[in-house]
Protein backbone atom coordinates (compact mmCIF):
# COMPACT_ATOMS: atom_id res chain seq x y z
CA UNK A 1 0.00 0.00 0.00
CA UNK A 2 1.37 3.37 -1.01
CA UNK A 3 2.04 5.31 2.17
CA UNK A 4 1.26 8.99 2.22
CA UNK A 5 4.30 11.14 2.92
CA UNK A 6 2.66 14.43 3.67
CA UNK A 7 1.18 15.31 7.04
CA UNK A 8 -2.12 17.05 6.54
CA UNK A 9 -2.87 19.88 8.89
CA UNK A 10 -6.60 20.21 9.08
CA UNK A 11 -8.87 23.18 9.15
CA UNK A 12 -11.01 23.99 12.20
CA UNK A 13 -13.82 21.50 11.77
CA UNK A 14 -16.68 23.77 12.68
CA UNK A 15 -16.95 27.33 11.43
CA UNK A 16 -17.86 30.14 13.78
CA UNK A 17 -21.50 29.83 12.74
CA UNK A 18 -21.55 26.52 14.59
CA UNK A 19 -19.82 27.71 17.72
CA UNK A 20 -16.51 26.40 18.96
CA UNK A 21 -15.75 23.17 17.12
CA UNK A 22 -12.82 20.83 17.50
CA UNK A 23 -9.73 20.48 15.33
CA UNK A 24 -7.68 17.44 14.50
CA UNK A 25 -4.53 16.37 12.74
CA UNK A 26 -4.63 13.48 10.30
CA UNK A 27 -1.32 11.80 9.73
CA UNK A 28 -0.29 9.04 7.34
CA UNK A 29 0.09 5.63 8.91
CA UNK A 30 -43.69 -4.36 -0.54
CA UNK A 31 -44.93 -0.81 -0.92
CA UNK A 32 -42.59 1.71 0.45
CA UNK A 33 -42.16 5.35 -0.54
CA UNK A 34 -40.08 6.54 -3.47
CA UNK A 35 -37.12 8.80 -2.94
CA UNK A 36 -37.96 12.23 -1.56
CA UNK A 37 -41.20 11.16 0.14
CA UNK A 38 -42.88 11.92 2.82
CA UNK A 39 -30.32 2.06 30.61
CA UNK A 40 -27.35 4.28 29.98
CA UNK A 41 -26.01 5.85 33.12
CA UNK A 42 -25.74 9.59 33.20
CA UNK A 43 -22.42 11.26 33.66
CA UNK A 44 -20.64 14.42 34.56
CA UNK A 45 -18.69 16.67 32.26
CA UNK A 46 -16.59 15.20 29.52
CA UNK A 47 -12.86 15.06 30.05
CA UNK A 48 -10.75 18.00 29.01
CA UNK A 49 -10.21 18.02 25.27
CA UNK A 50 -13.35 16.08 24.41
CA UNK A 51 -14.45 18.95 22.17
CA UNK A 52 -17.84 19.95 20.84
CA UNK A 53 -20.75 21.97 22.11
CA UNK A 54 -23.17 21.01 24.87
CA UNK A 55 -26.12 19.09 23.52
CA UNK A 56 -29.32 21.13 23.44
CA UNK A 57 -31.51 18.04 23.82
CA UNK A 58 -34.29 17.38 21.36
CA UNK A 59 -37.06 15.55 23.15
CA UNK A 60 -35.62 12.25 21.97
CA UNK A 61 -36.14 9.01 23.88
CA UNK A 62 -33.35 8.06 26.28
CA UNK A 63 -32.23 4.99 24.36
CA UNK A 64 -31.81 1.73 26.24
CA UNK A 65 -29.66 0.47 23.33
CA UNK A 66 -28.48 1.81 19.99
CA UNK A 67 -27.30 -0.59 17.28
CA UNK A 68 -25.99 0.64 13.93
CA UNK A 69 -25.63 -1.80 11.02
CA UNK A 70 -23.86 -0.39 7.96
CA UNK A 71 -24.30 -1.82 4.47
CA UNK A 72 -22.47 -0.81 1.30
CA UNK A 73 -22.71 1.05 -1.97
CA UNK A 74 -26.36 1.07 -2.97
CA UNK A 75 -28.65 3.94 -3.77
CA UNK A 76 -32.08 4.28 -2.21
CA UNK A 77 -33.74 3.25 -5.47
CA UNK A 78 -31.71 0.03 -5.57
CA UNK A 79 -33.08 -1.13 -2.22
CA UNK A 80 -36.53 0.32 -1.61
CA UNK A 81 -39.11 -1.67 -3.54
CA UNK A 82 -36.54 -4.15 -4.81
CA UNK A 83 -38.07 -7.67 -4.84
CA UNK A 84 -34.61 -9.07 -4.08
CA UNK A 85 -34.76 -7.37 -0.67
CA UNK A 86 -38.01 -8.65 0.89
CA UNK A 87 -36.74 -8.61 4.48
CA UNK A 88 -35.33 -5.09 4.27
CA UNK A 89 -38.54 -3.79 2.73
CA UNK A 90 -40.61 -5.49 5.40
CA UNK A 91 -38.60 -3.57 8.01
CA UNK A 92 -39.21 -0.33 6.11
CA UNK A 93 -42.97 -0.94 6.13
CA UNK A 94 -43.17 -2.04 9.75
CA UNK A 95 -40.87 0.54 11.32
CA UNK A 96 -39.61 3.95 10.14
CA UNK A 97 -37.99 4.91 6.86
CA UNK A 98 -36.22 8.19 5.99
CA UNK A 99 -36.90 8.96 2.34
CA UNK A 100 -34.43 11.85 1.97
CA UNK A 101 -31.25 10.68 3.69
CA UNK A 102 -27.90 11.49 2.08
CA UNK A 103 -24.47 9.95 2.39
CA UNK A 104 -21.63 12.45 2.70
CA UNK A 105 -19.14 11.52 0.01
CA UNK A 106 -17.37 8.86 -2.02
CA UNK A 107 -15.61 6.57 -1.26
CA UNK A 108 -16.53 4.66 1.92
CA UNK A 109 -14.08 5.68 4.63
CA UNK A 110 -15.04 9.37 5.04
CA UNK A 111 -18.63 8.29 5.70
CA UNK A 112 -17.61 5.80 8.38
CA UNK A 113 -15.35 8.32 10.11
CA UNK A 114 -18.15 10.90 10.16
CA UNK A 115 -20.51 8.44 11.84
CA UNK A 116 -18.38 8.26 14.99
CA UNK A 117 -16.26 11.40 14.69
CA UNK A 118 -18.47 14.11 13.25
CA UNK A 119 -16.05 14.84 10.41
CA UNK A 120 -14.16 13.22 7.55
CA UNK A 121 -10.99 14.84 8.94
CA UNK A 122 -9.74 15.80 5.50
CA UNK A 123 -9.69 12.18 4.34
CA UNK A 124 -11.25 11.54 0.95
CA UNK A 125 -9.88 8.11 0.08
CA UNK A 126 -10.03 4.59 1.49
CA UNK A 127 -6.52 4.91 2.93
CA UNK A 128 -5.38 2.15 5.26
CA UNK A 129 -2.16 3.89 6.41
CA UNK A 130 -3.84 7.02 7.76
CA UNK A 131 -5.04 7.83 11.25
CA UNK A 132 -6.97 10.45 13.17
CA UNK A 133 -6.12 12.20 16.42
CA UNK A 134 -9.46 13.66 17.42
CA UNK A 135 -12.34 13.30 19.87
CA UNK A 136 -14.81 10.59 18.89
CA UNK A 137 -17.98 8.90 20.04
CA UNK A 138 -16.07 6.31 22.09
CA UNK A 139 -14.59 9.14 24.18
CA UNK A 140 -18.09 10.43 24.79
CA UNK A 141 -19.61 7.07 25.64
CA UNK A 142 -16.89 6.07 28.07
CA UNK A 143 -17.02 9.45 29.81
CA UNK A 144 -20.72 8.82 30.48
CA UNK A 145 -20.40 5.19 31.51
CA UNK A 146 -22.15 3.87 28.39
CA UNK A 147 -20.99 0.43 27.25
CA UNK A 148 -19.96 -0.07 23.62
CA UNK A 149 -18.55 -2.55 21.10
CA UNK A 150 -17.75 -2.68 17.42
CA UNK A 151 -18.63 -6.00 15.76
CA UNK A 152 -16.69 -6.56 12.51
CA UNK A 153 -17.43 -9.62 10.40
CA UNK A 154 -14.21 -11.37 9.37
CA UNK A 155 -11.99 -9.42 11.75
CA UNK A 156 -9.12 -11.83 12.59
CA UNK A 157 -8.77 -10.65 16.19
CA UNK A 158 -9.38 -7.61 18.39
CA UNK A 159 -6.82 -4.81 17.87
CA UNK A 160 -6.02 -6.05 14.34
CA UNK A 161 -5.01 -2.97 12.29
CA UNK A 162 -4.02 -4.53 8.98
CA UNK A 163 -5.61 -3.29 5.73
CA UNK A 164 -7.75 -6.39 5.41
CA UNK A 165 -8.09 -10.11 5.93
CA UNK A 166 -10.28 -12.31 3.76
CA UNK A 167 -13.59 -10.45 3.44
CA UNK A 168 -12.79 -8.00 6.26
CA UNK A 169 -11.77 -4.50 5.12
CA UNK A 170 -10.24 -1.93 7.45
CA UNK A 171 -11.87 0.91 5.47
CA UNK A 172 -15.25 -0.23 6.90
CA UNK A 173 -14.01 -0.26 10.51
CA UNK A 174 -13.86 3.36 11.69
CA UNK A 175 -12.70 2.56 15.23
CA UNK A 176 -9.21 1.47 14.21
CA UNK A 177 -8.54 4.83 12.51
CA UNK A 178 -8.83 6.79 15.76
CA UNK A 179 -5.45 6.65 17.44
CA UNK A 180 -6.79 6.85 20.98
CA UNK A 181 -8.76 3.65 20.28
CA UNK A 182 -6.31 1.68 18.13
CA UNK A 183 -3.36 2.33 20.47
CA UNK A 184 -5.24 1.48 23.67
CA UNK A 185 -5.65 -2.29 24.23
CA UNK A 186 -8.54 -1.86 26.66
CA UNK A 187 -10.40 0.02 23.92
CA UNK A 188 -9.43 -1.86 20.78
CA UNK A 189 -10.25 -5.11 22.58
CA UNK A 190 -13.85 -3.95 22.29
CA UNK A 191 -13.65 -4.01 18.48
CA UNK A 192 -14.32 -7.70 18.01
CA UNK A 193 -15.20 -10.30 15.36
CA UNK A 194 -18.92 -10.47 14.59
CA UNK A 195 -19.00 -14.02 15.95
CA UNK A 196 -18.82 -12.47 19.43
CA UNK A 197 -22.27 -10.98 18.92
CA UNK A 198 -23.93 -14.39 19.18
CA UNK A 199 -22.25 -15.00 22.53
CA UNK A 200 -23.18 -11.54 23.80
CA UNK A 201 -26.81 -11.99 22.81
CA UNK A 202 -26.92 -15.44 24.36
CA UNK A 203 -25.60 -13.96 27.59
CA UNK A 204 -27.94 -10.96 27.41
CA UNK A 205 -24.81 -8.80 27.26
CA UNK A 206 -25.56 -6.59 24.26
CA UNK A 207 -23.71 -3.32 24.92
CA UNK A 208 -25.68 -0.10 25.06
CA UNK A 209 -24.02 1.04 21.83
CA UNK A 210 -23.10 -1.46 19.13
CA UNK A 211 -21.73 -0.81 15.64
CA UNK A 212 -21.98 -3.75 13.23
CA UNK A 213 -20.06 -4.05 9.95
CA UNK A 214 -20.81 -7.10 7.79
CA UNK A 215 -18.04 -8.40 5.53
CA UNK A 216 -17.53 -7.43 1.89
CA UNK A 217 -20.03 -10.01 0.69
CA UNK A 218 -22.78 -9.71 3.28
CA UNK A 219 -22.76 -5.88 3.16
CA UNK A 220 -23.62 -6.01 -0.60
CA UNK A 221 -20.24 -4.51 -1.59
CA UNK A 222 -19.15 -7.60 -3.52
CA UNK A 223 -22.29 -9.75 -3.46
CA UNK A 224 -25.90 -9.31 -4.47
CA UNK A 225 -28.75 -7.46 -2.81
CA UNK A 226 -30.41 -10.82 -2.26
CA UNK A 227 -27.34 -12.16 -0.43
CA UNK A 228 -27.27 -9.15 1.87
CA UNK A 229 -31.00 -9.31 2.50
CA UNK A 230 -30.82 -12.97 3.52
CA UNK A 231 -27.90 -12.22 5.83
CA UNK A 232 -29.81 -9.40 7.52
CA UNK A 233 -32.89 -11.58 7.93
CA UNK A 234 -30.77 -13.85 10.13
CA UNK A 235 -28.68 -11.19 11.88
CA UNK A 236 -31.23 -8.61 12.93
CA UNK A 237 -34.17 -10.43 14.61
CA UNK A 238 -32.16 -11.57 17.68
CA UNK A 239 -30.79 -8.03 18.08
CA UNK A 240 -34.24 -6.48 17.85
CA UNK A 241 -35.41 -8.75 20.65
CA UNK A 242 -32.78 -7.36 23.03
CA UNK A 243 -33.03 -3.62 22.41
CA UNK A 244 -34.93 -3.02 25.63
CA UNK A 245 -37.93 -0.75 26.21
CA UNK A 246 -36.53 2.27 24.38
CA UNK A 247 -33.94 0.80 22.05
CA UNK A 248 -33.36 1.45 18.37
CA UNK A 249 -31.55 -0.27 15.52
CA UNK A 250 -30.46 1.81 12.53
CA UNK A 251 -29.97 -0.15 9.31
CA UNK A 252 -28.21 2.08 6.81
CA UNK A 253 -25.97 2.27 3.76
CA UNK A 254 -22.65 4.14 3.80
CA UNK A 255 -22.91 5.67 0.31
CA UNK A 256 -24.76 5.41 -2.94
CA UNK A 257 -23.31 3.85 -6.05
CA UNK A 258 -19.60 4.69 -6.03
CA UNK A 259 -18.59 7.60 -8.22
CA UNK A 260 -15.57 9.86 -8.53
CA UNK A 261 -13.90 10.67 -5.23
CA UNK A 262 -15.59 13.68 -3.68
CA UNK A 263 -14.38 15.79 -0.80
CA UNK A 264 -17.03 16.22 1.88
CA UNK A 265 -17.96 19.72 2.94
CA UNK A 266 -15.94 20.92 5.92
CA UNK A 267 -17.85 23.89 7.27
CA UNK A 268 -21.39 24.80 8.26
CA UNK A 269 -23.62 23.85 6.66
CA UNK A 270 -22.25 20.63 5.20
CA UNK A 271 -23.33 19.54 1.75
CA UNK A 272 -23.73 15.81 1.36
CA UNK A 273 -22.29 14.44 -1.88
CA UNK A 274 -22.46 10.68 -1.41
CA UNK A 275 -25.83 9.87 -2.93
CA UNK A 276 -29.26 9.19 -1.49
CA UNK A 277 -29.24 6.07 0.66
CA UNK A 278 -31.60 4.07 2.83
CA UNK A 279 -31.78 4.36 6.59
CA UNK A 280 -34.39 2.39 8.51
CA UNK A 281 -34.98 2.84 12.22
CA UNK A 282 -36.40 -0.25 13.92
CA UNK A 283 -37.26 -1.16 17.48
CA UNK A 284 -39.34 0.03 20.44
CA UNK A 285 -38.21 3.67 20.18
CA UNK A 286 -39.48 4.01 16.61
CA UNK A 287 -42.71 5.42 15.17
CA UNK A 288 -44.20 2.34 13.48
CA UNK A 289 -45.00 2.80 9.82
CA UNK A 290 -43.42 6.26 9.64
CA UNK A 291 -42.17 7.57 6.29
CA UNK A 292 -40.24 10.78 6.73
CA UNK A 293 -39.06 13.13 3.99
CA UNK A 294 -37.00 15.47 6.19
CA UNK A 295 -33.50 16.09 4.82
CA UNK A 296 -30.99 14.10 6.87
CA UNK A 297 -27.42 12.85 6.47
CA UNK A 298 -24.85 10.86 8.45
CA UNK A 299 -24.27 13.76 10.83
CA UNK A 300 -27.97 13.56 11.72
CA UNK A 301 -27.50 10.02 12.98
CA UNK A 302 -24.54 10.91 15.20
CA UNK A 303 -26.43 13.95 16.51
CA UNK A 304 -29.42 11.73 17.36
CA UNK A 305 -27.22 9.58 19.59
CA UNK A 306 -25.59 12.61 21.18
CA UNK A 307 -28.87 14.32 22.02
CA UNK A 308 -30.59 11.17 23.26
CA UNK A 309 -27.76 10.42 25.67
CA UNK A 310 -26.87 14.00 26.63
CA UNK A 311 -23.46 13.96 24.97
CA UNK A 312 -21.56 16.94 23.64
CA UNK A 313 -21.70 17.54 19.91
CA UNK A 314 -18.73 16.39 17.88
CA UNK A 315 -17.50 18.30 14.84
CA UNK A 316 -20.13 19.14 12.28
CA UNK A 317 -23.00 17.83 14.37
CA UNK A 318 -22.74 21.24 16.06
CA UNK A 319 -23.96 22.95 12.89
CA UNK A 320 -27.41 24.45 13.37
CA UNK A 321 -28.55 22.96 10.05
CA UNK A 322 -27.94 19.37 11.17
CA UNK A 323 -31.16 17.89 12.53
CA UNK A 324 -31.57 14.71 14.61
CA UNK A 325 -33.76 11.90 13.33
CA UNK A 326 -36.54 12.97 15.67
CA UNK A 327 -39.36 12.39 13.18
CA UNK A 328 -38.52 8.69 13.00
CA UNK A 329 -38.72 8.23 16.76
CA UNK A 330 -41.40 8.20 19.41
Amino acid sequence: MFRLLLTVTLFAIVASACGSGSSAITTPSGSVPPAGGGTPTGGGPLPSGSGGLPSAGGGLPHFSHVVIVVMENHEYSQIVGNPDAPYINSLARRYALATNYQALSHPSLPNYLALIGGSSFGIHSDCTDCGVSAPNLVDQLEAHGISWKGYMEGLPSPCFTGPGSGQYAKKHDPFVYFKDIASNPSRCDRVVPLTQLDADLAGHALPQFAFVTPDLCHDMHDCSVSTGDTFLSQLLPPILQQLGPSGVLFLMWDEGHPGPSTTPATSCCPTARGGQVVIIAAGPAVRPGASVGTAYDHYSLLLTIEEAWGLRRLGLTACSCVKPLSDLLI
